[in-house]
């Protein structure tokens, strides 16, 4: 593996996934692996999670870490052939390649507009990173993918299954503010990957991207959705072809302990309570959201072992 920006990266996805459940065991067996070795994290956008648990798994590996909030620093430019004398103060060539200098990994986090599709399609700030580093890039959570949750939500399933192929469910919820796909995609591409029956809910008009995902079921009936279901995954997304507009905040759509029924209930959070969620289910022993943010760490770090030995 020569970088993490999807999960197309991954060579051996079963394999991937057992490795990190054998590093819970022992975090610190292959503290050697990146002696010497740094991580420059970039963050376009603020983060909890991600950044700690990465921050952590690099520790984990013997890294040591370098953080910078990017938006707080300065003003990257993108484009190519641009005459720089507005508010930007540095293009992407340099800055990248400067970076790569200090760092064996950079990592990036950097959400989407919601407003330019076809921009935030095109993924400009992290293929800008991929395309003038000398150094392997993982993607912290971009425009349109997470496949670092995603990778958790397999690991955290592999450990809670109880038959060979669960059902699994993706649900939208109600949200007061646009949210980006990337979670939801990088979900949905991660289920097309493993052996699960899996359908995704959400109200008509919510449609994801039908290049990602393609055949799978979908549902506009909730309740009918959950039934039997062995994990149900709930997450908001803005709308995809009304680009990043709200269009239903209908709270009927919250996730409740009657819907749930005995499944698992499954968040990357952070989570609005009683809006998304209510409190009956995020305090219950079915929520596995305090287990997956756990296992946050032990994805990053197979992520970073992998690029550690193949670079």
């Amino acid at each position: 593996m020569k970088k993490y920006t999807t999960i197309k990266d991954i060579v051996n996805l079963s394999e991937m996934i057992q490795k990190a459940i054998q590093l819970k065991k022992n975090p610190f067996q292959f503290e050697k692996l990146g002696q010497h070795k740094t991580l420059v994290m970039l963050f376009f956008n603020s983060s909890l999670r991600t950044r700690l648990s990465t921050e952590k798994a690099a520790k984990n590996l013997g890294m040591e870490v370098m953080i910078l909030n990017v938006n707080d620093a300065w003003n990257l430019e993108f484009e190519d052939g641009t005459i720089m004398n507005c508010k930007t103060t540095e293009h992407i060539k340099e800055a990248t390649q400067v970076i790569s200098e200090y760092a064996n990994i950079i990592a990036v986090r950097a959400f989407p507009t919601l407003k330019d599709k076809e921009k935030d399609a095109s993924e400009f700030v992290l293929n800008s990173f991929v395309k003038y580093a000398t150094v392997p890039i993982v993607n912290m959570e971009s425009s349109t993918a997470h496949p670092l949750q995603a990778l958790t939500d397999a690991i955290t399933i592999e450990e809670l299954k109880t038959k060979k192929q669960p059902k699994v469910v993706l649900s939208w919820a109600p949200h007061p503010k646009a949210l980006p796909q990337a979670v939801a995609n990088s979900f949905v591409e991660m289920m097309q990957l493993l052996d699960v029956d899996f359908s995704i809910t959400h109200p008509k008009g919510y449609e994801l991207n039908s290049e990602i995902t393609k055949n799978i079921p979908i549902d506009y009936d909730q309740e009918k959705a959950l039934k039997e279901a062995d994990f149900v995954y709930v997450k908001n997304w803005s709308n995809y072809t009304d680009y990043g507009k709200v269009i239903s905040e209908d709270a009927n759509w919250m996730l409740t302990k009657e819907k749930l029924g005995t499944a698992k209930f499954m968040h990357c959070l952070p989570v609005r309570r009683n809006v998304v969620v209510e409190d009956a289910v995020l305090d219950s022993e079915q929520s596995v959201v305090i287990q997956q943010a756990s296992n946050r760490t032990f994805a990053a770090q197979i992520v970073l072992k992998k690029l550690l030995e193949n670079n």
